[in-house]
């Protein structure tokens, strides 16, 4: 019996704009922890363009 694959399985890798969103949201929120700029503004410069922008860390205290 074969195994169907997470793309064939998932029905938010089925959906190329679900699979985006998703995308998006995972890597701004996991370069949100690691810079400690905000969820949003991350997600911005993502789906500003199709350039990446240099996402820079904030100068917030980490405390």
């Amino acid at each position: 019996m074969l195994k169907k694959s997470l793309l064939e399985t998932n029905p938010y890798l089925k959906v190329p704009e679900k699979y985006r969103q998703a995308l998006i949201i995972n890597v701004a929120s996991s370069t949100a922890v690691e810079t400690e700029a905000s969820v949003e503004s991350i997600v911005r410069k993502l789906t500003k363009s199709e350039k990446a922008e240099k996402i820079t860390k904030t100068h917030r205290s980490s405390r």
